[in-house]
């Protein structure tokens, strides 16, 4: 089995050592109904309302969609809506804590004894993707399990800087363990390997021991090399199957889930409390003291920022998540969503993009894609409006995850291109079957 390619970037671990610090509650949260792929969920309390923590604030809609809870205890002050970080405008839910933090009276431990009782338990956590996905845990858990042969856990944390999920693997090693044994037991998941890469030698000694009595369960050390984590490296490097275009590792008879959303799952199960905070990287040339902090979520970012220090110098660049796959932050007013894994506050230096050039026809960008996709025949399509050369080039495959631009020498803004393209052949491939199904129906 060969290896896909990839970069090697700075790590920049800079908070691995430190133990997450609970923030103090925040005056208020402001909680979006959307941190989830899929439909909004439905705000099911009004202006005036008093709530508690853990208690449903936002009721999921019918399909692909997850329920939202309230982190804090408090007064509900406004139903409101914000710009989400797609550009969608969604509904939120602003609360003012009274900073009691009083526990709602729901929230007690569940007694699961099948699979269905341990699904339909978890339609209640509001557990998703807590790696940045996003994608409901129920769905992906209510697939046919006949298929699935292995559970998969993601311990890579490749991006830099990010290591909140070091420290989950290293401080709630028993509760990842559990949510092990809860989906593997139910599911009736025979073979369990966690990935983590080499260089976490702390990790991979903390869940080694904490699964070193699970039957099938090993943990595999990985190549530190970005982008380990994504899924389709991930199942490759560990198991070696291959997630075809459009496929997903369900199709390979793998359930992949993020070491932090296990962990969610073996607290809901064993405490009832849904899932409604988040431990959080803070950390970047801007902040003053980077620390792991756990906060609850719909948490201004600012709280963050303050509790860290508050900037050592003015921030010119804010993310959400890494500074590979990240998010730019419009204002410190945004809030802790439950896919937030890091904040990140950049300076001047930092943040000063680099002069672009023409390109040179290096060749890096090929030889670094993890696909072996080719970036500047890509870029020609697109330029030329081209949506068929684009699916003839796989451009779909693309998984955004920044290694093209990170290796050109000219510093362009390729992968800017690549996600362009991949919404041009999206678009294309809608009105094509659109065509086609008029043509079928006369």
């Amino acid at each position: 089995m060969f290896k896909l390619s990839g970069v090697h970037v700075k790590h920049c671990k800079n908070t691995a050592k430190l133990k997450a610090e609970r923030i103090p509650t925040p005056k208020s949260i402001t909680v979006p109904m959307s941190m989830h792929i899929g439909a909004p969920a439905v705000p099911i309390v009004k202006v005036g309302d008093t709530v508690k923590v853990g208690q449903l604030i936002g009721e999921a809609d019918p399909g692909l969609s997850s329920p939202v809870y309230s982190g804090v205890s408090g007064t509900v002050k406004k139903i409101d809506g914000i710009i989400s970080i797609s550009g969608a405008q969604i509904p939120t839910v602003v609360i003012e804590s009274d900073g009691e933090q009083t526990i709602a009276e729901s929230v007690v431990p569940y007694e699961v004894n099948t699979r269905e009782e341990f699904l339909e338990a978890l339609s209640r956590s509001g557990i998703v993707g807590l790696g940045g996905a996003g994608f409901p845990t129920l769905v992906k858990l209510k697939a046919d399990v006949s298929k699935i042969d292995t559970l998969l856990i993601n311990g890579a944390e490749c991006e830099p800087y990010i290591t909140s999920d070091t420290r989950t693997m290293i401080d709630d090693a028993a509760a990842v363990a559990d949510g092990i044994r809860l989906v593997a037991g139910f599911l009736e998941i025979k073979n369990i390997v966690i990935g983590i890469e080499k260089n976490k030698l702390e990790c991979i000694a903390s869940m080694r021991r904490a699964v070193a009595d699970i039957a099938g369960a090993s943990v595999k050390p990985l190549p530190s090399v970005y982008p380990q984590g994504g899924e389709k490296v991930l199942v490759y490097h560990t198991l070696g199957r291959v997630i075809k275009e459009g496929g997903l590792p369900l199709d390979c008879g793998v359930i992949v889930m993020n070491c932090t959303t296990i962990a969610a799952i073996s607290r809901f199960i064993r405490t009832g409390m849904p899932l409604v905070e988040k431990c959080i990287t803070v950390d970047g040339s801007a902040v003053a003291t980077p620390k792991n902090v756990i906060a609850p979520i719909g948490t201004p970012v600012m709280d963050l920022i303050d509790f860290c220090g508050g900037f050592s110098e003015e921030p010119r660049k804010m993310l959400y998540g890494g500074p590979m796959m990240g998010i730019a932050l419009p204002d410190t007013s945004s809030p802790v969503l439950k896919q937030t894994n890091a904040v990140l506050a950049f300076g001047k230096k930092e943040a000063t993009p680099p002069k672009v050039t023409p390109c040179i026809k290096c060749g890096r960008c090929v030889e670094h894609c993890p696909f072996g996709l080719d970036p500047t025949a890509i870029s020609k399509a697109y330029k030329e409006n081209d949506p068929e050369t684009l699916e003839k080039l796989k451009v779909n495959l693309c998984m955004e995850c920044g290694c093209c631009s990170y290796v050109c020498p000219a510093k362009r803004n390729i992968v800017q291109r690549n996600k362009m393209a991949k919404t041009m052949l999206r678009n294309y491939q809608i009105e094509k079957k659109k065509r086609e199904e008029a043509q079928k129906n006369g």
